[in-house]
């Protein structure tokens, strides 16, 4: 009967440390925060602009100012976006520096370059 030698190596290579518990929590809130297609649009929007009013996001989007604000709740309480400066009764909102970076360092990846729709398919310039 042949042996078989064995190798003392592993069978892949080693990955990056598991994220603390904590951490992972706070991923998936901002995950969960972009799982609406409108909230999606107004991280977009904002990160084109610098910072925006939610006056200037109703028009475009297509939504009234309460469903507007309630997505920039929803936003804001992930993490994603803070207040920028209040101006009256108006609010302009700009994202938490590096919070989309941090989204893409878990993923592996680095963001898309400037001006690049990254889809499903393929990436698409707009």
């Amino acid at each position: 009967m042949k042996k078989l030698r064995v190798l003392e190596q592993p069978c892949c290579a080693p990955g990056a440390p598991p994220l603390p518990k904590r951490s992972a929590e706070a991923i998936a809130e901002r995950f969960k925060a972009l799982s609406d297609p409108a909230r999606v649009s107004i991280v977009n929007r904002i990160a084109g602009q610098g910072e925006v009013c939610t006056c200037q996001l109703t028009g475009p989007l297509g939504l009234s100012q309460p469903t507007v604000s309630h997505h920039l709740r929803v936003l804001k309480e992930a993490g994603l976006i803070e207040v920028a400066r209040r101006r009256g009764t108006w609010t302009f909102y700009r994202l938490v520096p590096d919070a989309m970076e941090q989204l893409a360092f878990v993923i592996g990846g680095s963001p898309a370059p400037e001006g690049v729709l990254v889809t499903p398919e393929r990436a698409v310039a707009w």
